[in-house]
């Protein structure tokens, strides 16, 4: 499944939505996801699974990555 993760590059700072960062990675769940970023240096907000009408939306996006969860 692919999920959506809405982020904040400053885990410090109080999230704002005008600064939010997004990235697309392919996992079996948002637990998977969460483990994967545990690592980086972000703010998690919010993570969205896609289902498969918005994802090929996001596709056509020119800064669409899909990531792979480890």
């Amino acid at each position: 499944m692919v999920f959506k993760v809405f982020y904040q590059e400053n885990p410090s700072e109080i999230p704002v939505r005008e600064r939010s960062k997004s990235l697309y990675m392919e996992a079996e769940s948002i637990r998977q996801v969460r483990n994967t970023l545990a690592d980086r240096d972000i703010n998690i907000e919010f993570i969205q699974p896609l289902d498969e009408a918005h994802l090929a939306y996001e596709k056509q996006s020119e800064d669409f990555k899909l990531e792979q969860a480890k």
